[in-house]
């Protein structure tokens, strides 16, 4: 049974469909399926080339501007001169590179970018491997928020109902960002979990509506230290995940006085730090 080895997604798609062999307990059958498109992303400073990053294409400006942020390259939208696709004539990745031109120094950004940036879908800023190295620059959050226990199955059920190319793919991760009061804001996926948070946060940067500390931020994966930094970085003092936190990711939300949540699902939820913002006296019979 032959297949057709090569798929080619639409510039731009977030997913292609693909023709599978359906494989059931006592069906064999061909079918169409949606696979969550993967791409490369290079970013350039100035034209020059920096770093590449596999992404799943949409939204990309704030994608750029999630992670020059979360670097501490920019601390705000005034920070940046030009955030545009390169269309360089004769360019062979039209819609997969973005040049960023910066008010301030570019040199001194390439630099701490080249010494930070090491990337893939799967992992974020694998060269932070330290908690110091990221609490020398940023200080812990001091957000007094008070959330009700059950507000956390609001979350779940937003970000289930708003994960469209999910639904399609079972493929792509994704960041929701809420109010207090539980209201999605604005919600991104992605084919890696930090370049949704990264979009969720360069969307927010980019309509000027940092610092995010009023906020809480969920994922549909796992809890991560990069999570957690992204997180600490524009402030946002609740993170909350459909999975699991790691041990660097509960180490760092202990050090920034940060709340992680991690297993929302079912009307249940796991407090791995700060659980003094989420009122639990009533579940703990208190």
């Amino acid at each position: 049974m032959t297949l057709e080895p090569e798929i080619r997604a639409p510039n731009g798609a977030a997913a292609v469909k693909h023709p599978i062999v359906r494989v059931r307990e006592d069906d064999i059958a061909r079918a169409d399926d949606h696979v969550a498109v993967e791409e490369p992303l290079e970013i350039r400073l100035g034209g020059h080339s920096l770093a590449v990053t596999m992404r799943t294409p949409g939204d990309d400006e704030e994608l750029v501007a999630g992670f020059l942020h979360s670097e501490r390259v920019i601390r705000s939208a005034e920070d940046l001169d030009v955030l545009a696709p390169y269309r360089a004539d004769g360019e062979p990745n039209a819609g997969n590179v973005i040049n960023v031109l910066l008010k301030g120094n570019i040199e001194a950004a390439r630099e701490r970018l080249r010494r930070n940036f090491v990337t893939a879908s799967s992992c974020g800023l694998c060269g932070k491997v330290t908690i110091e190295a990221i609490q020398a620059d940023l200080p812990p959050v001091t957000a007094d928020l008070r959330l009700p226990a059950a507000i956390f199955s609001v979350l779940e059920r937003a970000m289930g109902r708003a994960q469209a190319t999910f639904e399609r793919t079972g493929g792509l991760h994704a960041a929701g960002l809420f109010d207090a009061d539980g209201r999605l804001l604005v919600l991104r996926e992605d084919i890696g979990r930090h370049n949704a948070v990264d979009k969720v946060v360069g969307h927010m940067l980019l309509a000027r509506r940092l610092p995010l500390d009023r906020h809480l931020l969920m994922v549909s994966g796992r809890a991560s230290f990069e999570i957690m930094q992204k997180a600490l970085t524009a402030r946002i003092p609740v993170v909350a995940a459909v999975s699991a936190p790691s041990s660097m990711a509960v180490e760092m939300a202990i050090a920034a006085d940060m709340t992680l949540v991690g297993f929302v699902r079912g009307g249940g939820f796991n407090v791995y730090a700060g659980a003094g913002r989420i009122a639990l006296e009533r579940v703990l019979g208190a």
